[in-house]
């Protein structure tokens, strides 16, 4: 599996095509973070933010191969095994970008309610932004994984389906992903910092599920 790994993450670099959704992540954080804001409010839409860029990530490490590579490859080491690198792949770009950008966001944000009349610890604010983050990464994979190959092979269905699931599991009540960004915005008003520990739980059954049930139908699915 470290091979594979390894293979999935040259591609990816290699291929420069995460320059894109890197880039329109930077844009997303531009426009809605601003130095000197209330950091659990920021925090909140640097990890909702990341959903579909999650996703999207998904579809580039998935579709990277040409047909006769994702052959060979499948043929030496399995085709869910090779699948299950590239949905890693995915998920540790994604995580790694999440991090980075909560990072960013807690040193410029100012540690204070939506109110601005209440002080937050600025570390526990970052913790429960990196929950937030984990479990918008994950749910953004589980997302990629259900909405390209080879659950869907078809792009012009593919790509609107991604785009729409995305959105519904950063808005829709019940998701794990809505629930750590909420919860993030309802700690900023109240003045309490939560950890959205249950939501990235969900999250990260969600998207196990969704791996393996797109992993197996790999196996029986020809590129």
């Amino acid at each position: 599996m470290t091979a594979l790994l390894r293979y999935q993450a040259a591609l990816l670099v290699r291929s420069q095509r995460w320059l894109p959704p890197f880039i329109l992540y930077v844009a997303f954080l531009g426009i809605g973070v601003q130095g000197g804001q209330p950091i659990l409010d920021s925090l909140g839409y640097a990890a909702a933010a990341l959903l579909p860029v999650a996703a999207w990530l998904v579809r580039i490490c998935v579709t990277n191969e040409p047909p006769a590579a994702r052959s060979c490859v499948s043929a030496a080491a399995g085709p869910g095994r090779a699948h299950l690198a590239a949905l890693l792949v995915a998920l540790a770009t994604a995580v790694a970008l999440g991090a980075v950008a909560t990072l960013a966001v807690t040193l410029i944000s100012n540690p204070v309610t939506a109110d601005l009349q209440t002080r937050l610890p600025r570390l526990p604010a970052s913790a429960a932004g990196l929950l937030a983050t984990l479990a918008c990464a994950l749910l953004g994979t589980a997302v990629g994984a259900l909405t390209t190959w080879p659950v869907l092979r078809s792009t012009g269905r593919a790509v609107p389906a991604m785009l729409f699931a995305a959105l519904l599991s950063v808005v829709v009540t019940g998701s794990p992903a809505q629930a750590a960004v909420s919860g993030l915005v309802t700690g900023s008003r109240s003045g309490t910092v939560p950890l959205p520990v249950l939501p990235l739980a969900a999250a990260v059954l969600l998207t196990a599920g969704a791996a393996a049930a797109a992993c197996a139908l790999t196996s029986r699915r020809s590129p």
